[in-house]
């Protein structure tokens, strides 16, 4: 009898896993306001929801100096600390319908490891995963800390080489072009949703896109069955 291969699901966090869009937009707001700059439009801030801050900013402010750059980065960082502590993050970053019981119901299974990849800074991290009591739910777990922006995919090869599952027994899901890009980039599956950031026609990348959470179980039975 063959075994079966160890599979790894890796997930974006913001517009994949929970939808994070009032705080991002709030803390927008509030770090430009600093500035004395107009708010970028909702559909420019969303539009690059998954980018390393760094790169954000230069999309959404081209215009400013290299020092204002680096006050919005660390202002845009504060702000939505701030904005998350009012509330906290199971209110304010809430799990989009279907996501927890997904989780739960792939993490039971002995032969599928979970991970992240996102655009979200270590600290922003660790306070979700502890805020939605997911601690020990990702086995590999890549942060823009340490990393190229997407969609660059040394997210994906770091998250490869410490599981050590083959990229053909991985798969990424998310919510952006970023997302499906880096998968692409990485030999691994992209697998786009429906519900996020990014409508669906900007996922030309993706070799699949669910429109349920629910579904992904059975497509990821069917990906790997072939």
């Amino acid at each position: 009898m063959t075994e079966t291969p160890l599979r790894l699901v890796i997930f974006d966090v913001d517009g994949t896993l929970v939808d994070s869009q009032a705080d991002i937009l709030g803390a927008m707001h509030l770090t430009f306001a600093t500035e004395g700059l107009p708010t970028p439009p909702r559909e420019a801030v969303l539009g690059v929801v998954g980018l390393s801050l760094d790169v954000l900013m230069c999309e959404l402010a081209p215009e400013v100096d290299t020092k204002a750059r680096a006050r919005l980065v660390q202002g845009y960082k504060d702000a939505y600390m701030t904005l998350r502590a009012e509330q906290g993050s199971e209110i304010s970053s809430p799990f989009y319908p279907g996501a927890r019981e997904t989780l739960e119901a792939l993490h039971a299974q002995p032969e599928t490891l979970l991970g992240v990849a996102t655009g979200k800074s270590r600290r922003g991290l660790d306070k979700l995963i502890e805020a939605h009591k997911l601690k020990g739910m990702f086995v590999t777990q890549q942060v823009a800390d340490f990393h190229p922006s997407k969609p660059h995919p040394a997210m994906l090869l770091e998250a490869l080489s410490e599981t050590g599952v083959d990229a053909a027994n991985a798969v990424m899901v998310g919510d952006t072009s970023f997302d499906m890009e880096m998968a692409q980039s990485a030999g691994i599956t992209g697998i786009g949703v429906g519900w996020g950031y990014h409508p669906v026609e900007r996922l030309t990348a993706a070799l699949h896109t669910l429109d349920r959470f629910d579904a992904l179980p059975a497509l990821l039975g069917t990906i790997w069955e072939k």
